[in-house]
């Protein structure tokens, strides 16, 4: 009899540190997602963010309009961007 074990996989994902730059007091969540370069249109933006693809500050949001000001994060697909 063979013994079995028990195997654990862990797979490590290594989230990329970006930031933008502002110089009002605030961008829109769907200006930034474009300004940082994770999507290329604002149409992308919109059903992205709409689709809950998007985190600001740890948390879903679905606000296109949300306001984000410095020291604000947002992440999609495991990139986090940091306002400044």
């Amino acid at each position: 009899n063979k013994k079995k074990g028990n195997y654990f996989l862990i797979i490590w994902i290594k989230m990329e540190d970006l930031s933008i730059t502002i110089k009002d007091d605030y961008i829109k969540l769907g200006q930034a997602l474009k300004l940082a370069g994770l999507v290329s249109s604002g149409v992308d933006a919109k059903f992205l963010i709409q689709d809950g693809q998007v985190k600001v500050n740890g948390e879903v949001d679905t606000r296109r309009g949300k306001k984000l000001r410095p020291g604000d994060t947002f992440e999609f697909e495991n990139t986090v961007v940091l306002v400044k």
